[in-house]
């Protein structure tokens, strides 16, 4: 079978995933959530708001260049293959990152907030480049946050910011010009509610090591995965309008 049509298969599949309703179990998983976040003391709370805010803006909105050369030409299943490998090595640096700071207990577990932040937002800049899409760009960087959102939000919510992403190529154009005026509330408070339920384990003395090596791998390979979704269907998009 063709390659691409193979991966355009598996694209169809997962955008009807990205529209499929709330069930009634997702619904009962959000209430659960609201219900143990609301035993964590405000102060943990207010930390990991802070961390992830400031991290996100200093990453990718601040001066630093962090961002690699995007990459031109390559047909889609060698661009697809070292998005793998780069899915693979970062699954590797955060579950050895989850294993050392969940064997710290609560102190070190919340240093696994930030560290992991980084690793996620250092794949989604690799990804965009292999796929040939220039991160310097601010309305890229902004595509990149949408990725993470799809990622890491409740189904609820998912599915508006997938909403947000069909058509990018026009939707980038209607883009505030002031990252200050991204939502960055729901942003943080959507990651949140979505990795606290797995990560309070983490923090547990004796069973945080394993926890948190094998949390942090499934979630970068969620990431990955939603990652090189998202970048397919912009490059389906492109191809149609390249040829209208």
């Amino acid at each position: 079978m063709n390659y691409e049509t193979d991966v355009f298969r598996e694209l169809s599949s997962w955008k009807l995933e990205m529209e499929r309703p709330p069930s009634f179990l997702n619904d009962i998983s959000r209430k659960l959530q609201y219900k143990l976040n609301s035993y964590i003391p405000e102060k943990v709370h207010t930390a990991i708001t802070t961390a992830i805010k400031q991290m996100i803006r200093a990453m990718l909105f601040g001066a630093g260049k962090i961002t690699q050369k995007p990459i031109e030409i390559l047909p889609l299943q060698a661009r697809e293959a070292m998005v793998l490998e780069r899915i693979r090595y970062y699954q590797g640096a955060a579950a050895a990152e989850g294993g050392i700071t969940g064997a710290g207990g609560i102190l070190l577990g919340l240093a696994d907030f930030p560290l992991l932040l980084s690793l996620k937002l250092k794949l989604l800049f690799d990804i965009a480049a292999i796929y040939g899409f220039n991160a310097e760009d601010y309305r890229e960087r902004v595509y990149l946050l949408h990725i993470f959102q799809l990622a890491f939000s409740s189904h609820e919510h998912r599915r508006h910011v997938y909403q947000q992403m069909v058509d990018w190529e026009t939707q980038k154009l209607h883009l505030p010009e002031d990252i200050h005026e991204f939502d960055w509330r729901i942003f943080q408070q959507e990651y949140r509610d979505y990795i606290d339920l797995a990560k309070m384990a983490q923090m547990i003395p004796l069973i945080g090591a394993p926890v948190g090596a094998i949390v942090n791998y499934k979630l970068i390979k969620k990431l990955g995965n939603t990652a090189m979704n998202a970048y397919r269907m912009r490059l389906k998009e492109m191809r149609y309008l390249h040829n209208t």
